[in-house]
């Protein structure tokens, strides 16, 4: 699978790219605690290699959108890769992630960080993939990751140009699924016709009709005013607006409930002057709050649950790139390296995923009686396993013979000379 995404790359580059996806996917950041050059000595490669390695990230003529290309067609092709689909659409999740550095000096960019309590030197990047099933387990295939504007490095910025570039790239039968992070006036902006977002817990709307007038006072201009869910304010209880109707249907044995407002607009809106959505409330037994998500399709309310459901995997992505295969400390502090790091880790915490996805469990030890298909197993497995050499790799995956005889070695290859002067004997 490795060699597959690799082979197309410039000669030299591809092997270079082949050894650090194969320390990522085998795990060799964890003992060397994010350091490059002992992970690549770690899977057995000399002094030479590990340079070629490090050239070929630095400088190598690789872009991580023809890796995630390949990486999608190789996915599509196989036959227990299975497209979910509700009422004819399907769902993309659209995310962000961030990649702590508290200690890198001109960081780009910064990041909230929970326990922290406070906003942190970060790495952030956008995540877009396409939801699918193999061998009952959901996965997300990466389809795009944005870096954040050079000259506006912020979460807002990152956000609008990502919604832009996914209203581009969706596909007519394509819905793009958000978490509560996003605001519906920030899809509205993209004019992204197609979404399922998360509301907070005490979002309110208005009807798209202009309320009755009263007979006293100044003739209303907005709609009447809804409120999905009660809301306690100075001690007392605002109760919900009635819904428009109501649905009931079974998971796993579970009895859902959905109470559905249609024909709604953000509270400033003017009727007539915005498209309106339908909110859903959605009671699960299995959660303590309701989930309130929003759409301006006209959808079942199974159609809407499965869908938000389906955002879920893209979570998982950021887990099997930091945690898994430590790629959560890195040590690179080069402009383009600090962004081409967190790309190829979740490039390869994707391919580790997948490949947990369609071998058969392997258990950690002999109390692990049921083992599940997950990436930290796989990774187990691959730990300390050294580059195989005796694989039969394709001709074009070799090292670049370059004449390099005549060049500087060692220190002379960066000493500075003196410039000489204007005028000088």
């Amino acid at each position: 699978m490795l060699v597959e995404v690799t082979k197309d790359l410039p000669v030299g580059t591809n092997l270079g790219v082949l050894h650090l996806l194969w320390m990522l996917v085998s795990g060799g950041l964890l003992p060397e605690r994010g350091a490059l050059f002992e992970a690549l000595q770690g899977i057995g490669l000399n002094e030479e290699a590990v340079r070629r390695a490090w050239r070929a990230f630095r400088e190598g003529q690789w872009q991580i959108g023809d890796l995630l290309g390949v990486w999608r067609q190789w996915i599509e092709q196989q036959e227990n890769w299975v497209v979910q689909r509700y009422e004819g659409y399907r769902a993309v999740a659209v995310d962000i992630t961030a990649f702590f550095r508290p200690t890198l000096k001109a960081c780009p960019s910064q990041h909230y960080h929970p326990q922290a309590q406070r906003a942190l030197p970060a790495v952030i990047l956008g995540i877009v993939g396409e939801t699918g099933e193999v061998n009952g387990q959901r996965l997300v295939r990466p389809r795009r990751f944005e870096r954040v504007h050079p000259k506006d490095p912020t979460e807002k910025r990152l956000w609008r140009n990502l919604l832009r570039r996914v209203k581009r790239e969706t596909a007519p039968d394509e819905v793009v699924v958000v978490d509560a992070g996003v605001k519906m006036s920030d899809l509205d902006e993209a004019t992204i016709d197609r979404y399922v977002v998360r509301l907070a817990k005490n979002f309110t709307a208005r009807r798209s009709q202009v309320a009755a007038y009263q007979g006293r006072g100044r003739p209303p201009v907005y709609g009447d005013l809804v409120r999905p869910l009660p809301r306690c304010y100075k001690g007392k209880t605002i109760a919900a607006s009635s819904p428009d109707r109501c649905e009931t249907w079974e998971v796993e044995g579970r009895l859902l409930r959905a109470e559905i407002w249609e024909n709604l607009l953000l509270p400033d809106a003017l009727p007539g002057s915005a498209r309106s959505f339908r909110v859903y409330a959605i009671y699960d037994p299995g959660f303590d709050q309701p989930w309130l998500l929003a759409t301006p399709l006209s959808l079942q309310a199974p159609s809407v649950h499965a869908l938000y459901h389906d955002r879920w995997p893209i979570e998982q992505l950021p887990l099997a790139a930091k945690q898994m295969i430590g790629a959560h400390r890195q040590f690179v502090h080069a402009p383009e390296s600090i962004q081409c790091l967190p790309e190829l880790t979740l490039l390869a915490g994707s391919i580790l995923s997948f490949l947990a996805a369609t071998t058969p469990p392997i258990p950690t030890g002999i109390w692990d009686t049921q083992p599940k298909p997950t990436p930290g197993r796989f990774r187990r497995a691959l730990s300390g396993q050294p580059f195989p050499e005796l694989y039969p790799l394709p001709v074009q995956l070799r090292k670049k013979n370059s004449v390099t005889a005549h060049l500087p070695k060692g220190i002379l290859a960066h000493r500075r000379q003196p410039a000489l002067m204007v005028g000088s004997t």
